[in-house]
């Protein structure tokens, strides 16, 4: 039998997902009763989870660790339930429970899928001067105007290849201080790339980009062994740029016809606005 692609750190996606949140749900929040005494496990432990799900211990142990790849959708509803999921996070997990149980590779992205499509540099000049990019399904920048280069200030020193908004917020220096909003900015970050890693756990822009940010930062090894996978919804944001100050601007994004998951990111100001003065600063 074909097995589940085993992902950047071991195991399936599914037992990584069931792994990370049962270590974020209390026996508390799960309204079970404990004893006295110090526990070495930080949330629920198998048995407590397998028992409120309503599974065998031995069972949920299996799909713990790769060795059950057909859960039907009862036990993976009962399972969302029992871990508390929200409608992000079911929906996630019903999406790789569903992989596993097709076994259907998923194919690699291929050079062409990286290239912005046909019309993306008249698209982005016509933008001007409000700040605009297009972004890859893992956030590497394909394309940009001034604004959108200079709204990451420091990007512009990283080679092309290695230009990638995920890339920046964990492990530029000016990241921090660009966004006041860092720890939300970083989850957002996160939680979309374990998106894609649950649908193409094997493929090698994803795998390699996981594991260099792993090893280089802290912050993004702790938010990834978390496993969330609520998207950033905002529609604003602020940013404490070094060369216009601080800009609070709308945000609109919108994915790219006929591309691998490409999505035009562009920064907006009402005209008039010192926000939209420091837009037109930029673009020069």
């Amino acid at each position: 039998m074909a097995q589940e692609p085993q992902g950047a750190n071991g195991g399936t996606e599914l037992g990584r997902f069931l792994r990370a949140r049962r270590a974020q749900v209390t026996p508390e929040h799960a309204g079970i009763g404990v004893g006295p005494g110090w526990r070495r496990t930080p949330g629920l432990r198998r048995e407590e989870l397998a028992a409120l799900a309503g599974v065998s211990v031995d069972y949920y142990i299996r799909l713990e660790r790769g060795k059950e790849h057909r859960p039907s959708h009862a036990v993976i509803d009962a399972l969302a339930a029992a871990l508390r999921l929200d409608a992000n996070e079911r929906g996630h997990l019903f999406a790789i429970a569903t992989r596993a149980t097709s076994m259907l590779p998923k194919p690699s992205v291929v050079p062409d899928e990286c290239r912005p499509a046909p019309g993306t540099d008249l698209l982005l000049e016509r933008l001007r001067p409000y700040p605009a990019r297009v972004l890859s399904r893992t956030l590497d920048l394909l394309a940009c105007n001034p604004g959108g280069l200079r709204t990451l200030p420091g990007i512009e020193d990283w080679p092309v290849q290695r230009r990638n908004v995920i890339r920046y917020v964990f492990l530029h220096p000016a990241a921090r201080a660009l966004f006041p909003d860092w720890k939300l900015m970083t989850s957002g970050c996160v939680a979309r790339l374990r998106a894609v890693a649950g649908r193409e756990p094997d493929a090698p822009d994803v795998t390699e980009l996981v594991a260099e940010l792993a090893t280089a930062s802290t912050d993004f090894a702790w938010l990834w062994d978390r496993y969330e996978v609520r998207p950033f919804t905002g529609t604003s944001k602020t940013l404490h740029h070094p060369q216009v100050g601080t800009m609070t601007l709308t945000v609109q994004a919108m994915q790219i016809e006929g591309t691998a998951g490409h999505r035009l990111v562009t920064y907006l100001a009402e005209p008039g606005t010192p926000d939209h003065d420091a837009l037109v600063l930029l673009d020069r």
